[in-house]
């Protein structure tokens, strides 16, 4: 495993620099260890809806998780308010950083996680291959 480690600054959109950073390291397998900070605005998806909702107010990042690779990025993230209501869902653009953003990412050389329609669901779910070694 190879973990990298990044801080986000204020106004960046936790989303778009997480894939800007997937696509400029090629990461073809990589998931998230940890992430915390604080976002002045958030854009979620909550589950079984197909619309997004924007909050407007300062949030702890409480918990982000999912996987990573430059064919796609799946993440949710759990939020908190100042008294402390936490919300969750998944991880829109349109996350913009108050104060910063840790985050921690690890990822596989064993595995390439391509995202393809699954046609159950309908939706582009993870696929997960083995990373073949060329013999030269």
């Amino acid at each position: 495993m190879n973990i990298f480690v990044i801080r986000l600054k204020p106004d960046e959109d936790l989303k778009v620099s997480l894939n800007t950073f997937v696509q400029q390291n090629n990461i073809q397998a990589g998931f998230i260890l940890t992430g915390v900070g604080c976002l002045f605005q958030a854009t979620l998806r909550f589950a079984s809806q197909n619309y997004s909702q924007v909050f407007k107010q300062r949030l702890e990042i409480v918990s982000l998780v999912g996987t990573l690779s430059t064919h796609g990025l799946h993440l949710h993230i759990s939020l908190s308010d100042r008294h402390g209501k936490t919300l969750g869902g998944h991880l829109l653009e349109g996350c913009i950083i108050y104060t910063t953003a840790e985050i921690v990412i690890g990822t596989s050389e064993d595995f390439i996680f391509l995202r393809t329609v699954d046609e159950t669901t309908g939706y582009q779910e993870l696929e997960i291959q083995p990373k073949t070694m060329s013999l030269n």
